[in-house]
């Protein structure tokens, strides 16, 4: 039966399906969109896929997961995760990223959406732009006796083409509109005369009188008394 299934899958889209998961970065298995992806994994795995992604397009994920029918014990908690060249963890604009099986459901299941890839975007920011992604599919809360039961994943990977112009277009109208333009003055408006240079000593630069003269210089005379008073308890007198 298994064999049928693969076979017809093979007809019906000429991408050959993955059968397969990497387990770090390092090891993720490269998929392109369209193509069906099918793996045989146990709870508790990590499993990696990467693919490329270029300018305009919008990178999507719809992950289902079948649970054992038997043998487990509690809920389990399942999340999906895409990560840029730099490991740079991207936002999910749409989808159930982070779901969570209660202990009688067969399956689960998890997508992402990610933002339309730009072609460029500032130092600073985190925008999605082209080059490869990484997926990573792992259950991060189950019970400890539900370590190794065996589950089957299906990733199904798109990537349709969003607003290439929004991008690096141009911009049509004025954002704000002027509704009454004034006049452009022709002759030059007058400048007033420069005022002369004081040649006396200015004391701007000092606060002017408050309080504060007062709780300063009394800090300063009790600073001083009291440097003195611990200066007679520490010297060491003469014999």
């Amino acid at each position: 039966m298994k064999l049928v299934l693969a076979a017809a899958l093979l007809l019906a889209d000429p991408t050959p399906l993955t059968g397969t998961a990497g387990t770090s970065y390092l090891t993720a298995v490269a998929i392109t969109p369209e193509q069906p992806v099918a793996v045989k994994a146990v709870l508790g795995d990590y499993l990696y896929w990467q693919f490329p992604a270029s300018a305009g397009q919008r990178p999507e994920l719809a992950v289902d997961v079948a649970l054992p029918d038997s043998g487990r014990t509690g809920p389990q908690s399942w999340t999906v995760e895409v990560f840029d060249g730099l490991r740079r963890r991207q936002a999910c604009v749409g989808g159930e990223q982070s779901p969570v099986a209660a202990a009688s459901d067969t399956s689960v299941k998890l997508g992402c959406r990610l933002r339309q890839v730009r072609s460029w975007a500032e130092p600073w920011d985190g925008d999605p732009l082209p080059g490869t992604y990484y997926v990573r599919l792992s259950s991060t809360e189950l019970p400890e006796k539900d370590l190794g039961l065996p589950v089957e994943v299906s990733l199904a990977l798109t990537a349709p083409t969003g607003d290439t112009g929004a991008d690096q277009g141009e911009l049509a109208t004025p954002l704000v509109p002027v509704n009454q333009p004034g006049k452009v003055l022709t002759t030059p408006a007058p400048t007033g005369s420069a005022a002369p240079e004081e040649d006396s000593l200015s004391l701007d630069w000092l606060p002017d009188f408050s309080s504060r003269w007062i709780w300063t210089a009394g800090g300063g005379v009790l600073a001083a008394i009291a440097g003195l008073i611990g200066f007679s308890w520490t010297r060491r007198r003469r014999v």
